[in-house]
């Protein structure tokens, strides 16, 4: 028997089926996702999770007139698959393939791009009052978000604002007691009581006391009564919200077992699910890196405590977890919460390292300014995720942190350029610098076998120089240095001449001003590179000093280029925008 997915390329394809075949269709949706997830890799256990409200939704909407906002987006995939994308969804999160998360530049299906999560009521609202302005008050807007994000802040702000509304707008949420590691919070525990105290649903309700008609909860994975209960909802007008119990992974054993590990597994056997074991690498990754070393400091120093929101096991903090349960905190996914909360730490003589990655931080910046380097507290930013991060493309990208961290008074920013080097700025930030640091390092492994060395402290704003040429001198900081070496080396290899210097400056703020004027006097030509944006970046500090010291050398920066960049592997990216290592040694010869 043909399957029923293989007619279907649009909603309006879907809608032409009969609601008894409507379970067959999802069992055929949920086995292609894993099918292509199991070769291709990608985020699993939400998009499994979702499959039966997906297929509702675009059954009875009329999408894309009406607009259907995915918070985050991790739960897409069967979304893409119905709009349009089925025959390229093999090409998900690759290089010049589609996106992993919705793109309004991809589809017009896609009403809003998302990648950080507690947007979609927002941006949904915005949609339904655009359209009342409009007079085309019979539209629908939908904003599907999870128990882990509807606690964020900015889910609350706009539900507040949404109840005094008179938008046609339907909330769904999507309840699975997990976002990537287990949601938690007295709302994750209020939501629980919800789904057996019908008390609770029915009279003393959260959601009904914001002016909203709730329904629920109801199962999620029963697609006649998910297609009866939001028929019902099509006719009700004025903000809506329908709570709906899901399990995340389901129709797949293991990804239903471990929810954690089966948010993204890597590859794995569609038939048995079991993870295809990649060959263990000899190297560390950075998350780890500080991760353990977070421990053993914590094992010296009870005055460390580490915060993170919503990404214990991303950042690593589940092995202080796991030694001192009561001296770390997952505030769930709030950012902003987050760093005031250590900000208070620190004001009673904790020592708080707040590991939030890069990109993330964005959402906190005022606290950052107002709250912490104000005041000058000596909180520890450790920012995963720094620079380029690969498949998860312009949404997760942490290339703009050395710009919009450098501007602010106080902060210290060293970026290690391996993982000794960030072990021992960990160790050092423990000793109250008397002022705020960010510490940031990128996704993946490192270079180094033999990482876990006996601490040594780094003096505050010293550079180093790793290579000693006599005509062209080239700074770092971070990690990019290995791509710097390599160039190097390959320049080396064919007997290539200028000579080149090569300095590691680590510290972006405040920068070795000292070594700064003795390359500035020696080197005519000066390269940076940077795993940043090369607007208001590192690069932009050493035309700053140079502007300020009157020096008129040549000054070529190299960085990420004012633009977002797209998704792919690491590797890639930087041979398309100039930074792998082959590439700067062309650039470096053209001096």
């Amino acid at each position: 028997m043909k399957n029923l997915l293989d007619n279907i390329s649009n909603p309006e394809d879907l809608r032409k089926l009969d609601r008894t075949q409507l379970p067959k269709l999802a069992k055929e949706l949920r086995d292609f996702i894993i099918d292509v997830v199991a070769t291709k890799e990608g985020h699993l256990g939400a998009s499994l999770g979702v499959v039966e409200l997906t297929i509702a939704l675009h059954y009875l909407f009329d999408t894309p007139n009406d607009l259907l906002v995915w918070d985050v987006g991790h739960q897409a995939y069967g979304h893409k698959i119905l709009t349009g994308r089925k025959a390229v969804f093999h090409t998900n999160r690759q290089f010049g393939g589609i996106a992993g998360f919705p793109s309004r530049k991809e589809s017009k299906y896609d009403a809003f791009g998302v990648g950080h999560s507690s947007t979609s009521i927002s941006a949904a609202l915005g949609m339904a009052m655009a359209s009342n302005l409009k007079g085309a008050t019979e539209k629908h807007h939908i904003a599907v978000i999870g128990d882990a994000s509807i606690a964020s802040g900015m889910a609350f702000e706009a539900l507040n604002h949404a109840g005094v509304s008179k938008a046609n707008l339907l909330i769904i949420l999507n309840d699975n007691a997990i976002g990537i590691d287990p949601s938690v919070g007295a709302l994750k525990e209020y939501l629980t009581k919800v789904k057996t105290d019908r008390k609770l649903a029915t009279q003393n309700n959260i959601i009904k006391a914001l002016n909203f008609d709730y329904s629920g909860p109801i199962d999620g994975h029963n697609l006649p009564k998910l297609v009866s209960e939001l028929e019902r909802l099509k006719s009700v007008k004025g903000p809506k919200f329908l709570h709906i119990i899901t399990k995340k992974g389901k129709g797949l054993q293991q990804a239903e077992e471990d929810q954690v590990t089966y948010h993204a597994p890597g590859k794995f056997d569609k038939i048995s699910g079991e993870r295809i074991q990649k060959q263990e690498s000899l190297y560390t990754k950075y998350q780890d890196v500080f991760g353990k070393t977070l421990v053993e400091l914590a094992k010296q120093n009870d005055n460390i405590v580490g915060i993170t929101p919503a990404m214990l096991t991303g950042s690593s903090l589940k092995f202080l977890l796991e030694k001192y349960p009561k001296r770390t905190f997952d505030v769930g996914i709030a950012e902003q919460h987050a760093v005031t909360l250590a900000a208070g730490m620190a004001t009673q003589g904790l020592i708080p390292f707040c590991n939030i990655y890069s990109t993330f931080l964005q959402r906190a910046y005022d606290q950052v300014i107002h709250d912490v380097a104000l005041q000058n507290l000596p909180v520890i930013f450790c920012l995963d995720r720094a620079g380029l991060v690969g498949e998860d493309g312009a949404t997760h990208h942490g290339v703009f942190d050395l710009a919009y961290l450098r501007l602010i008074p106080n902060l210290i920013i060293f970026a290690p350029r391996n993982e000794i080097e960030l072990r021992n700025i960990l160790y050092t930030a423990q000793f109250r610098l008397n002022n705020p640091i960010a510490i940031r390092y990128p996704r993946g492994i490192g270079t180094i076998i033999d990482w876990k060395q006996p601490f040594q402290k780094i003096e505050i704003g010293k550079g180093i120089q790793l290579k000693k040429g006599k005509e062209i001198a080239i700074l770092s900081v971070g990690t990019i240095s290995k791509n710097v070496t390599d160039a190097l080396d390959l320049i080396d290899e064919g007997n290539l001449r200028p000579e080149f210097s090569h300095y590691d400056m680590r510290f972006v703020k405040p920068l070795d001003e000292k070594l700064l004027h003795s390359i500035f006097k020696n080197y005519k030509v000066i390269f940076t590179v940077e795993d940043g944006t090369i607007k208001g970046g590192f690069g932009s500090s050493i035309l700053e000093f140079a502007s300020v010291h009157n020096y008129r050398n040549k000054i070529n920066v190299l960085g990420i280029p004012d633009a977002f960049i797209a998704h792919g592997i690491i590797s890639k990216l930087q041979n398309k925008i100039g930074l792998d290592s082959r590439s700067l040694a062309k650039q470096f010869l053209k001096a």
